[in-house]
């Protein structure tokens, strides 16, 4: 009896290990983290021999609470998992703010670009006007010009004055380089100014389409650049269609047809120069600041000459005596001269952004908006005919500016 009772009632040192206080303990729960320190203070109540703990750390929790769990780790992490956390943040956020970036930059170049052409062809349409409208009451080229130059080289002065544009340090090199630039610039407006006082602004602008044959004349002449056969095609339309509007214009004369084609051949030598005396490297120099010296210079080089042929005709008194009226003329004077520096200056920073052909083509599209704006402004009779004769001459411009950058293949031996 006494065996059989002491086999039925448990003793109590083997309390802890009843199988309901055992499954308790060993029982997984949902709790955030399975802590090794505190089953490992409570073994006391457990039986060592049957109850066995690991010896590495099993943690469910974030990254940022893993620090209590770490000494159980028998080897250290390669990478620290701050910097684990930060890498995965950074590489599913990147990609999306830089495609965000990316459009919002292109858009904003398209439209800084489309501007700068819309501001382009605005301040020409209101040069030509205003200066034809000056042209007629005061039939004085040379002196024009001037006030041009002069009002160019006081805005030159300023933005060098206010930084809107680095003021560039000029050698004497420099200058004697930049010097023959300055000459033909000159000719080259002062023709212009002499045929707009003599034609219509349309007829000016259609003879002005002859640029290229003068440009790939003096580049095989000078450069040695001989056209390809693509060139040679596209000048063939610029040449009739000009012929053609010649002899319909009705404001025809010979000196405004020869001023603005000696005007044609004095602007293509500029260039030709510039390619020619630019590519040293003592004289190069940004557009825009080659631009702004070159009307400091023309001013300098037209002054003289504007008091020997015409004297000092632009004062309030001689404007007066001509029955003319003074403010108007100023004013007048003083928006065509703005004008033209403003579109020579965005010119400039168009041709920065964009290829050459690009520009070759926003300068015929400009050359079209000038001529209608011209015609519907001064209302000038134009025929079907010579409005066919100006069509083709710029359609020849365009198909110029596209097949100008096409290069023969080279002859394969």
């Amino acid at each position: 009896m006494q065996s059989a009772a002491f086999s039925l009632s448990p003793s109590p040192s083997l309390s802890p290990l009843k199988p309901r206080r055992l499954i308790a303990s060993t029982t997984y729960s949902p709790p955030s983290r399975f802590d090794p320190i505190r089953a490992f203070s409570s073994s006391n109540d457990l039986d060592s021999n049957n109850v066995v703990f690991p010896r590495r750390s099993w943690s469910l929790t974030s990254a940022s609470n893993s620090s209590l769990s770490r000494p159980w780790n028998p080897l250290p992490p390669l990478v620290s998992e701050s910097k684990t956390t930060r890498f995965e943040v950074r590489a599913t956020a990147v990609p999306e703010s830089a495609g965000q970036g990316e459009g919002k930059s292109s858009l904003v170049k398209t439209l800084e670009l489309g501007l700068l052409f819309g501001l382009w062809y605005l301040f020409n349409i209101y040069f030509n006007i205003y200066n034809k409208q000056v042209l007629k009451v005061f039939p004085n080229p040379v002196t024009v010009t001037a006030v041009q130059f002069a009002v160019g080289t006081v805005l030159v002065i300023l933005m060098w004055t206010f930084n809107l544009h680095k003021r560039p340090k000029i050698s004497g090199a420099q200058l004697a380089m930049v010097l023959p630039l300055a000459v033909v610039h000159t000719l080259g407006n002062l023709f212009t100014n002499m045929s707009l006082g003599k034609v219509a602004v349309s007829f000016t602008h259609t003879i002005k389409a002859m640029e290229p044959f003068f440009s790939v004349v003096l580049s095989a002449m000078f450069l040695g650049e001989m056209p390809t056969i693509w060139v040679v095609g596209s000048l063939l339309p610029i040449v009739g269609g000009v012929a053609l509007a010649s002899v319909t214009e009705a404001s025809f004369n010979w000196a405004g047809f020869w001023s603005a084609m000696a005007s044609n051949l004095t602007n293509q030598s500029r260039n030709v120069l510039s390619k020619k005396v630019m590519v040293k490297k003592e004289a190069s120099m940004d557009n825009i600041t080659l631009f702004s010296i070159i009307t400091v210079m023309s001013l300098v080089l037209l002054a003289p000459v504007t008091i020997f042929m015409d004297g000092v005709k632009f004062t309030p008194a001689y404007l007066q005596s001509a029955g003319l009226n003074v403010q108007q003329v100023y004013t007048r004077s003083l928006l065509a001269a703005l004008c033209f520096h403003a579109y020579q200056q965005v010119s400039y920073m168009i041709l920065q952004r964009v290829s050459p052909v690009t520009h070759s083509v926003g300068n015929c599209v400009k050359r079209v908006v000038v001529i209608v704006s011209s015609v519907l402004f001064f209302k000038t009779p134009v025929l079907p005919i010579n409005s066919l004769g100006t069509g083709i001459a710029l359609a020849g411009v365009f198909l110029y500016s596209r097949v100008k950058g096409i290069k023969p293949k080279p002859k394969t031996a």
